[in-house]
């Protein structure tokens, strides 16, 4: 009897095994689409930027609080949350490199944006 106790157990086991391993390929499957939504969703620049320095545009936007591409506001609220996040002032130095982090990201879209801005004033003369 100890044996067929096993042996169901074993089985029960398979049957969740198997379950977890397909809710968790769908789950993988679910997320790499909506990663490559949002990827399509960004200019090419922008989309490669984001996977070099790991952050997204609107998710730096949320770390540093704003809510549009301000340099004088990107570096007024960089400079608080830095501050505040200063391991000799008790803080984090994990939320300090997400701080910097988001800096870089919008300071690289900053770039994106000028760039881009240049080569359409190049196009308009000619």
């Amino acid at each position: 009897q100890a044996k067929y106790l096993a042996q169901i157990i074993l089985v029960g086991a398979q049957v969740v095994g198997r379950a977890f391993m397909r809710a968790l390929r769908q789950e993988f499957a679910a997320s790499q689409a909506a990663a490559d939504a949002r990827g399509r969703a960004e200019r090419p620049q922008s989309a490669a930027a984001s996977r070099i320095i790991g952050i997204s545009l609107q998710e730096a936007q949320q770390i540093l609080n704003v809510s549009s591409l301000n340099p004088e506001e990107i570096q007024k609220n960089f400079d608080h949350l830095f501050k505040v996040n200063d391991k000799s002032v008790g803080g984090s130095f994990y939320l300090q490199s997400k701080v910097v982090r988001a800096k870089e990201r919008l300071d690289e879209e900053l770039r994106i944006q000028a760039k881009g801005d240049k080569e359409k004033g190049r196009r308009a003369e000619t």
